[in-house]
């Protein structure tokens, strides 16, 4: 049977998918490159005997908790609820770490972050009129998640002096007049992927008032919290009096990313046509059933030895990486500083952004940063970084590349900056 593409679902012929399969096999080909383009954690920090010391752990806990061997048997090596096994150690996490106080029926345990918007994504978005709100530039998960389901996409720009709660209004109110229903905003308010910026606290009321006040839910993902120094931000879920956030937590970034362990805080209340109410994580629970069924018991058990280890506090887990991710992004920006000074950069047209933390920050170019332009770089000067425009929806980035700090010794750091400083002249006197 030959099968043509056009009678396929037309997400495979999103350009973004083929982009990622680009950068992919550019790292491949040339793999003495420097590469700012993984933004994983450090490997560093990874220790292969932890994996057992984990598991061990948690099956204590079960015991101590009074379960038989059999229940323990039974709990790692069968399907385990859809909901997740070890939802009662992440919400006692959340409250000790986050200030996020929900009861653990409200927390549906998902195969990394990704499937948690996924299923909240199907949950949420049900009418032809309803679309899915981002800020732009985005991060490529959530919106290819949402050109799987046939979500349409609206984009509200972050200027670049930062997140503009107005200009998120204006697109609710555009939006309406139009005809369309924004039902989901979602957003990374701590060091966002790409971008890396942050939302201030005021906005960040001002950003609930405005979902509150158009019955908009804020989809918060913030990964790079935990990873970051410093005293994070108050999460919007904390500060969330409305039940207006739905919050999207992973482990891939401070736990174990091997795991693949995510979880979704769904406490909104659902009314259906008897009356009846039940919690939006339960309906989360309907649609994972039919997806993956559950998360893996294996992973679940490794995460939540590491949350017993740590007393829940995922913070002081990830003193020490945060720590190093931290110097990394300022060594970074010293060797942009020294490598690219002000009459340099001013001369060739270089910009960067300043990112507080997290894994991301932005360089902007005055030429175009293409695959062609992307190819050159690996293979003439040796470093690979992401072109920007993979995480505009509608178009932008164009002059613009991400650089990803956290995967890299300080050595490597040195020299990456070397060979891009060394490129971009090269590029802008082509």
């Amino acid at each position: 049977m030959l099968l043509r593409k056009t009678d396929l679902h037309t997400s495979l012929s999103d350009p973004v998918l083929d982009t990622m399969n680009f950068l992919n096999e550019v790292t491949t080909r040339y793999p003495e490159a420097i590469s700012f383009a993984p933004g994983r954690p450090y490997d560093g920090f990874f220790d292969s005997e932890d994996i057992f010391a984990h598991i061990r752990r948690y099956l204590d806990h079960l015991a101590d908790a009074g379960q038989s061997p059999a229940q323990i048997r039974t709990a790692m090596y069968q399907y385990g609820t859809t909901a997740g096994q070890i939802r009662d150690l992440i919400a006692d996490s959340l409250r000790v770490d986050e200030a996020i106080d929900v009861p653990a029926e409200s927390i549906v345990v998902t195969v990394g972050a990704q499937e948690g918007m996924l299923l909240t994504l199907r949950a949420l978005i049900s009418g032809p009129d309803d679309v899915l709100m981002v800020s732009s530039p985005c991060y490529v998960g959530i919106t290819g998640a949402a050109r799987l389901l046939d979500i349409p996409v609206v984009d509200v720009e972050e200027p670049q002096d930062g997140f503009s709660c107005e200009l998120v209004e204006e697109t609710i109110l555009r939006e309406r007049a139009a005809g369309r229903n924004p039902r989901a905003f979602y957003v990374i308010p701590d060091h966002s992927n790409p971008s890396g910026s942050t939302i201030g606290t005021p906005q960040r009321e001002e950003l609930l008032a405005i979902a509150a006040r158009y019955q908009v839910v804020i989809l918060e993902d913030s990964p790079y919290r935990l990873v970051s120094p410093g005293t994070p931000l108050p999460t919007l879920k904390s500060l969330d009096t409305r039940g207006v956030v739905v919050h999207l937590g992973s482990y891939s970034k401070t736990v174990f990313p091997g795991a693949r362990v995510g979880f979704v805080v769904a406490d909104q209340r659902i009314l259906d046509e008897n009356g009846h109410t039940t919690l939006l994580a339960d309906e989360l629970s309907k649609i994972k059933s039919m997806v993956t069924v559950n998360t893996s018991s294996l992973s679940q058990a490794v995460v939540a030895g590491a949350l017993l280890a740590a007393g829940g506090r995922v913070a002081e887990l990830n003193a020490k990486p945060a720590a190093y991710y931290g110097d990394a992004m300022q060594a970074t920006l010293g060797q942009l500083n020294r490598r690219l000074p002000a009459a340099r950069r001013d001369r060739l047209g270089v910009r960067w952004n300043t990112p507080t933390g997290g894994f991301f920050l932005n360089v902007q170019v005055s030429f175009e940063t293409d695959e062609a332009a992307l190819t050159r770089s690996a293979r003439h000067h040796g470093v690979i970084w992401t072109p920007m425009r993979y995480f505009y929806p509608n178009g932008g980035g164009d002059r613009t590349m991400r650089l990803s700090t956290s995967y890299l010794t300080t050595a490597e750091i040195d020299e990456g900056i070397a060979r891009l400083a060394a490129f971009i002249e090269s590029e802008t006197d082509r």
